[in-house]
């Protein structure tokens, strides 16, 4: 397996570099486990009738850091890159012509739009955009951080169990 470098998060940091932190340690987490495969491997799923794959996940990354900081947080026009109404897990059904150069340069695209986005901000600011569907409230900066640490840990945990199916890789 090929060695992705992640920063482990400081023990001490302010709360703002401690949740980017653990939010960019995350997002190397899933390169990592993507790291060294062929776009076939990157295409094996898991186990019938999941269609769950690493190349799906990266994917879905893509759309999840496009819908929370550019869609929730900014109020930008940014349609799905993956999906559609006609197919709301479009982003995980990867075809044969998916391939990794596509998805992680969206992924890292959307991952850079993120930052530019959330860095002049501070934690208390509110999105412009989406709002919390039973309540109405907008999302602070902090919850969507927290959020998209989450949803980053919770799909590292379905990575793991991929790259383990797909080469027998394990560990960090």
């Amino acid at each position: 397996m090929t060695t992705i470098e992640r920063t482990e998060p400081s023990t001490v940091a302010g709360e703002r570099a401690m949740l980017e932190g653990w939010l960019d340690y995350h997002r190397a987490t899933l390169a990592a486990k993507c790291a060294g495969l062929s776009d076939a491997q990157l295409r094996q799923t898991s186990v019938p009738p999941s269609e769950l794959s690493l190349l799906g996940l990266v994917r879905h990354m893509a759309e999840v850091e496009r819908a929370w900081f550019r869609r929730t947080l900014a109020d930008e026009d940014a349609p799905p890159l993956y999906y559609d109404e006609t197919d709301r897990d479009g982003d995980f059904h990867v075809g044969e012509d998916a391939t990794w150069d596509e998805a992680y340069a969206t992924w890292q695209a959307e991952i850079a739009r993120a930052r530019e986005l959330a860095g002049p901000l501070d934690l208390d600011a509110l999105g412009k955009g989406r709002r919390e569907r039973t309540t109405g409230e907008p999302y602070s900066l902090r919850w969507i951080f927290t959020h998209m640490i989450e949803e980053y840990a919770r799909h590292n945990g379905h990575a793991d169990l991929l790259r383990e199916r797909v080469d027998g890789a394990t560990g960090d």
